[in-house]
């Protein structure tokens, strides 16, 4: 047998192994084309964030898509410009203060109205879920009134303490979740003589860790990017300001310097992008299983 028969074969092979791999791929574009597409859809604005932020001041206000340099400084000039770990710690202060608050406040009464028998259960909740379709704009006004009157406005407080009394989608949510599970496991744990709370510490809550995951990633979340709020209580007073009244000190009177803009967004976006990152699954979990049982 030649050389020359016995690369034949070894071509034919390769090229045949090529196309093997070339039309996997292939197939695989087109079965995942939907995602792909969507994919690019949502990285599309977070790319143009990221190139804004590294170009000049001048380059910022042109129609260019690419940077002519790259300016890293520009993520420096965001902590010299303005106080930025003074209102990261407002921030986490707002952020992790409610939802502290939120979980004390909210798993009692969601274990309440799945696991106690008590007349008028579902009434309550029923109208615990209205508190849920009253538009904050009508509770505004008074309650500004109120924290005025209490001498709390200017800070955060009036935004953490209503966590303390409970929040009605976090119970919504962590009572569907806590529907899901077998009576039986209850049962056994008053059988060994645990009372409610026992039952609760010991038995509802390590099982019920996707669900407190998920709503707790809900409250941190919302804190973290809540705008409003802090505008309303916190406008006067600079100090006292979160990351997201930061952003707008970026914006002078005549013009916005929009790179050191986008690079400030930039750094206040990745905190939540890493928490999601490392907690999704139990988020997606937590999220899944709360409608499993009504």
């Amino acid at each position: 047998m030649t050389a020359t028969a016995v690369k034949a074969p070894t071509s034919a092979r390769v090229r045949s192994s090529r196309n093997a791999r070339r039309e996997s791929f292939l197939f695989w574009v087109a079965r995942y084309s939907l995602l792909i597409a969507l994919g690019v859809m949502f990285l599309g604005p977070l790319l143009f964030v990221f190139l804004t932020s590294v170009m000049s001041g001048q380059q910022a206000l042109t129609t260019d898509y690419w940077p002519n340099s790259w300016n890293w400084d520009n993520y420096a000039k965001v902590f010299t410009e303005a106080p930025m770990v003074r209102h990261l710690g407002n921030t986490m202060l707002y952020a992790g203060l409610a939802t502290v608050f939120m979980l004390i406040s909210s798993i009692g009464p969601a274990y309440a109205f799945s696991r106690l028998r008590w007349r008028g259960r579902n009434k309550v909740f029923v109208l615990v879920l209205v508190t849920m379709m009253l538009p904050p704009q009508v509770t505004v006004v008074p309650m500004y009134i109120l924290w005025t009157d209490w001498g709390l406005t200017g800070s955060l407080w009036p935004l953490i303490i209503p966590n303390l009394f409970g929040d009605a989608f976090s119970i919504f949510l962590l009572r569907q979740f806590l529907l899901t599970i077998p009576k039986e496991y209850t049962d056994a744990a008053k059988v060994d003589g645990c009372n409610e709370f026992q039952v609760l510490w010991k038995v509802i809550l390590p099982m019920a860790r996707p669900a407190i995951a998920a709503t707790a990633m809900f409250m941190f979340f919302y804190a973290w990017n809540d705008y409003f709020g802090p505008l309303l209580y916190t406008s006067e007073e600079r100090d006292n300001w979160p990351l997201s009244l930061a952003l707008a000190s970026f914006r002078g009177q005549y013009q916005v310097d929009w790179n050191i803009t986008m690079a400030a967004t930039l750094l206040v976006m990745m905190p939540v992008m890493v928490v999601f990152f490392f907690a999704q699954k139990a988020f997606v979990e937590g999220v899944t299983l709360t409608g499993v049982k009504g």
